[in-house]
């Protein structure tokens, strides 16, 4: 099974914090800071390497020091980087994430230049099983979905973009953040109403071929499996939600690989982003595939 990842590739930098610092002051970190790649579909990748995946990775860096880090981390786990472009034109985006350890919460400052992009959109007949997309990188997504119509296409809908809605009408899945979805449906999400959800999911299934999955952070995620379905998350300490999404989403494609139906690859997938939380940095809260599986065997989630 030949999976390929394409689109957003980052360098973050973690500081922790017991609280969000006030303004005008200077403060002491209370953890040291912690490094290393992100990026939805680059998280994506690593995850697939490192439970075991033929996993490749389209996008770019630039030729510097965040760039060399990215690619060495990709090639420590197995990432194929034939189609990650180092461009010495462009500065490799980069992350600064404060984390509130006492919430659990991130704020995320990017640094991304509007020239970082692929250059390069030619891409070989490799006849990859599984393309996945975070819809950064539209041009060479294009043209990998064009030249593998049989491939399974999973896209992480996170912001409502014109380009991100486009491949959207082309994926299988499509994976959607709760912002995207009441972007798109102009309808918020009301947890104590479940009809706001259904009304949701609707609105995005007129668009959509594929099969829609909302997701909704600690809870969980829905979809429409024999009837409208709230998968909840469990139950952990949120210590940072840097990359549970990103985690999340990497799960959902793996088990698609592992051809899971659709409601045991969503048990997973939040049992993957829920532990991730546990931990700080977002490529460092990747647990091993084991770990993860007997959490979800443990649980005996019905």
């Amino acid at each position: 099974m030949k999976i390929l990842c394409i689109g957003n590739a980052a360098y973050d930098i973690t500081l922790p914090l017991n609280q969000y610092p006030v303004e005008n002051k200077k403060i002491r970190l209370d953890y040291p800071k912690v490094e290393c790649g992100g990026g939805s579909a680059s998280n994506c990748a690593y995850l697939l390497a490192k439970w075991g995946m033929d996993v490749f990775f389209a996008g770019v860096v630039g030729d510097d020091y965040y760039g060399q880090m990215i690619k060495k981390e990709f090639e420590s786990v197995g990432v194929n980087t034939k189609y990650l472009e180092v461009n010495k034109d462009v500065v490799t985006t980069s992350s600064y994430i404060i984390n509130n350890t006492s919430k659990g919460t991130r704020t995320i400052l990017t640094n991304k230049g509007n020239n970082t992009v692929m250059t390069k959109v030619d891409i070989e007949d490799e006849d990859f099983d599984i393309i996945f997309f975070d819809g950064y990188e539209y041009e060479f997504a294009k043209e990998a979905i064009k030249k593998n119509p049989k491939a399974i296409k999973i896209i992480d809908a996170g912001s409502l973009r014109e380009n991100t809605v486009d491949l959207a009408k082309k994926a299988d899945y499509v994976v959607c953040s709760k912002d995207f979805a009441e972007d798109f449906s102009k309808e918020k999400i009301d947890y104590r109403n479940v009809r706001t959800l259904m009304n949701v999911y609707d609105c995005l299934k007129k668009t959509f071929n594929g099969e829609v999955v909302i997701t909704l952070e600690d809870h969980g995620c829905f979809t429409y499996f024999d009837g409208y379905k709230l998968i909840p998350s469990i139950e952990v300490e949120n210590v940072d939600s840097t990359g549970a999404g990103d985690i999340y989403h990497g799960a959902f494609t793996y088990c698609v690989a592992k051809e899971y139906d659709l409601l045991t690859t969503m048990k997973i997938s939040n049992i993957a982003g829920a532990l991730s939380v546990t931990r700080i940095g977002g490529r460092f809260s990747i647990f091993e595939l084991k770990e993860v599986m007997a959490t979800y065997k443990k649980l005996d989630v019905k």
